[in-house]
């Protein structure tokens, strides 16, 4: 299966790289992980409104071409108001997305505004890390984690304790 982290801005801190360099070097064990960094939008760029629409078009933009590659493939945004499973949850639910035939994964983080509706409009689902708020740094490390803790536990791999 192919996994990709679809984020807006880049990670500038050592430490929060080094994390999530680590989690898609393991993650890379179970298949190809790439991740897409898309430019944030700073509040010299307009309104929250204003930035979540540049952004949004962005996003859609870049979907479209990772959607372009066929119908296997199954958009995932991260948002506040979205599902929320247990690691083991996660983990059947892309197992079970597998024996349905789709084989490419993209996990959309939006940004400090959220996402705005016709990003999640193109996603076909989305889930929640809980009613608290996260650095989105740190959003991209723990998604990462998660998709590796999942295939762990799929493969019976003891990292899941």
């Amino acid at each position: 299966m192919k996994v990709t982290i679809l984020a807006l801005g880049k990670l500038k801190e050592k430490y929060w790289k080094e994390a999530l360099a680590e989690y898609l070097r393991r993650l890379s064990a179970y298949g190809k992980v790439e991740l897409i960094e898309l430019p944030d939008y700073g509040a010299q760029e307009g309104s929250p409104q204003q930035i979540a629409e540049k952004e949004g078009k962005d996003i859609l933009k870049r979907l479209q071409q990772l959607s372009a590659l066929g119908g296997d493939t199954h958009i995932i945004a991260l948002d506040s108001k979205g599902k929320q499973l247990s690691s083991e949850d996660l983990s059947k639910h892309l197992d079970e997305l597998k024996l349905r035939g789709k084989s490419k994964l993209v996990f959309i983080i939006g940004g400090s505004h959220g996402l705005p509706p016709e990003v999640l409009k193109q996603a076909h689902e989305s889930l929640s890390f809980g009613k608290q708020t996260w650095p989105h740094n740190m959003a991209r490390v723990m998604l990462a984690e998660q998709i590796y803790r999942a295939n762990t536990i799929s493969n019976n791999h003891p990292y899941h304790k």
